[in-house]
């Protein structure tokens, strides 16, 4: 099959791959309406919708082969560049207007998946900071009976444009009265309807386990969907999410390139979040700055990641880029704190543990048994340690050698095809439980994000810089200005 006959392929299959993604990924979409309230449709409503986009994607592809085969090449050429652009706004369109899973997926694929076309990445990368947005007046209804008036009596200003929409709710400016200041506030509203629906939803998991068997043979998807499930319960709560931030927030108070916008609790309720207006630079901006200034993006981004995971003990599990603000030389504020995974330190002594078996000591046989422990591996496996070894520690590449690195998409790629490649042998001895759920994909997201930035790096030694078992020396300008922010942590 020639390289554009298998971008036509991935093209006409990529609604139907995002569809069974979203299933067992999110489990958490529903169609609505533009502008109203999330519809609480049944499951079947809900895969009717899935099929006709996949139909329409198909029929799309079929009929653009019929008109090629009395082509030239040149128009032969010509009608695949216009199907691939019809593929990818059916594509987003649909995911647009399916607030929850399959948009969440369509934002995942637009930054992890360098082998789609061109166009479909396009498209789908507009979901990764706006999508529909619910009317004015819902919003304005959401927020009266949450906080017991009207947004205009609430706030001393209050704009009923969105500055952003997303899967489960939206964001509007507003200025605040806090302790007798005016603050300019950002006030995120939940959709009317999406935790009932996602509720139904979340009642009915069996296609998930059937999703999951299909592809993951040796895979037992009852941890997995456990997972997901109180995950994305708890994302419905925003009071939740308030604690979330506030705890972020309160971790990373003072430090020098690293920011959390502090929330305002008594404006913040279980549907409605209040907290400080920040403005930066989104990703798209900040793919055009020089590549110092990625790298050092980069970098921050790699430092949040594993300072909050040892740390701090958790982690924000949705890394999409619409969650960053860049403000240049490294500086980063992070939004949404829904979903929030925390971690037992038996769970980060173990994590801690595979790095160093993996890629500072390099003893595949105790890191083997790590594994076999942690319940990624069946112990009985009949694979060698050697096999082990390469499958599961590919994550550690990038920090197993001390090295000047450069971060590409083809090797964010790579890593995404291996984890989901189930053509290894290995594959059906191997398993995700719980606790790596979402600490897989946080690297899939971190390694998608420094492949699109080129960022490069001895990752190596700012690794060791974050990891609990080693002590390293600040290695960068960053973390020379991170180390007198832990010096004044730990006093």
């Amino acid at each position: 099959m020639t390289r554009r006959r298998r971008l036509g392929y991935r093209a006409a299959t990529v609604a139907a791959t995002l569809a069974a993604l979203g299933a067992w990924w999110w489990w958490r979409s529903r169609s609505r309406d533009a502008g109203g309230p999330v519809s609480r449709t049944s499951r079947t409503g809900r895969n009717a919708a899935v099929a006709r986009l996949g139909i329409t994607v198909g029929t799309t592809y079929a009929s653009t082969e019929a008109r090629k085969v009395f082509a030239s090449a040149a128009r032969r050429a010509e009608l695949d560049d216009a199907r691939r652009l019809r593929t990818a706004e059916q594509v987003a369109e649909r995911l647009g207007g399916m607030k929850g899973a399959l948009m969440k997926v369509g934002q995942m694929a637009s930054y992890l998946d360098d082998g789609l076309p061109e166009p479909v990445r396009q498209a789908l990368a507009g979901l990764q900071a706006d999508a529909p947005p619910m009317s004015a007046d819902l919003a304005a209804e959401v927020v009266e009976r949450e906080l017991g008036a009207a947004p205009e009596r609430v706030f001393l200003e209050w704009d009923p444009d969105p500055i952003a929409a997303a899967s489960i709710g939206q964001v509007h400016r507003a200025v605040a009265v806090d302790g007798g200041r005016e603050r300019a506030v950002a006030v995120k509203v939940q959709y009317p309807g999406v935790a009932e629906a996602i509720e139904a939803d979340l009642a009915n998991t069996d296609l998930v386990g059937t999703l999951l068997r299909q592809g993951f043979s040796g895979l037992d998807p009852s941890d997995l969907v456990a997972e997901l499930k109180e995950r994305i319960t708890e994302e419905l709560d925003y009071r939740r999410e308030a604690a979330n931030q506030a705890h972020f927030a309160a971790f990373y108070r003072g430090h020098p390139f690293l920011a959390v916008p502090a929330v305002l609790p008594g404006l913040s309720t279980g549907r409605v979040l209040t907290s400080d207006l920040v403005t930066g630079a989104p990703w798209r901006e900040l793919l055009t700055w020089d590549q110092h200034q990625r790298d050092l993006a980069g970098e921050a981004l790699f430092r949040f990641v594993f300072r909050s995971l040892y740390r701090l003990g958790a982690f924000n599990g949705d890394p999409h880029p619409g969650n960053y603000l860049f403000h240049g030389d490294g500086r980063i504020t992070f939004l949404d704190f829904g979903l929030v995974r925390y971690f037992s330190p038996a769970e980060t002594a173990m994590f801690a543990s595979m790095v160093e078996a993996a890629a500072v000591d390099h003893d595949m046989a105790a890191f083997r048994r790590i594994v076999e422990r942690g319940g990624l591996l069946r112990p009985d496996a009949p694979v060698t340690t050697a096999e082990a070894g390469a499958y599961f520690s590919q994550f550690y590449e990038p920090v197993a050698e001390d090295r000047v690195m450069r971060w590409t998409k083809e090797y964010a790629s790579g890593i995404v095809r291996h984890t989901f490649d189930r053509s290894s042998p290995i594959a059906q001895y191997a398993t995700i439980p719980r606790p790596f759920v979402f600490i897989q994909r946080i690297n899939l997201g971190l390694y998608a994000l420094l492949g699109d930035l080129g960022a490069t790096g001895n990752y190596r030694r700012v690794a060791e810089e974050l990891w609990p078992f080693t002590d390293g020396a600040p290695s960068t300008p960053l973390g020379e200005a991170e180390a007198g922010w832990l010096a004044r942590l730990h006093a």
